[in-house]
């Protein structure tokens, strides 16, 4: 039986990004963007919903690249700290994230990465947004 070569067909954002909430001017909801990538942005009602539309955004992205016979100008995140990151949590702060994972549809895990994801976006731009 001939093996054949696995190809990658799913798209994490292993590339630097940021998320930000939009002003009602803007349409509200989030933006999550790609400043190594001019152009990659994606928005979403949640933050949840902007990070799943900006995986279709960078998939979308750098297969156009890709078309056009362009490499990226910018390196992917190093794997170079692993994937796995264990943090306790009080079980009431579990519970509350838990039932708002569940609100939004996403894993636990999912819901931690976007504020996290949302937190290093407002640290990188050196700002709070205004709610």
């Amino acid at each position: 039986m001939k093996k054949t070569k696995k190809t990658r067909t799913d798209t994490t954002l292993d590339y630097p990004f940021t998320v930000r909430r939009l002003t009602r001017a803007e349409g509200g909801g989030y933006l999550v963007e790609f400043p190594d990538l001019p152009g990659c942005m994606a928005d979403g009602k949640t933050i949840t919903g902007a990070i799943a539309e900006a995986q279709d955004a960078l998939k979308s992205w750098l297969k156009t690249k890709a078309e056009f016979g362009k490499k990226p100008a910018h390196q992917k995140i190093k794997n170079i700290y692993g994937a796995k990151y264990v943090q306790r949590l009080p079980k009431t702060l579990h519970q509350k994230l838990s039932q708002l994972a569940e609100q939004e549809g996403v894993s636990l895990n999912t819901l931690a990465l976007t504020f996290l994801a949302e937190g290093a976006g407002r640290k990188s731009v050196g700002k709070t947004p205004k709610h």
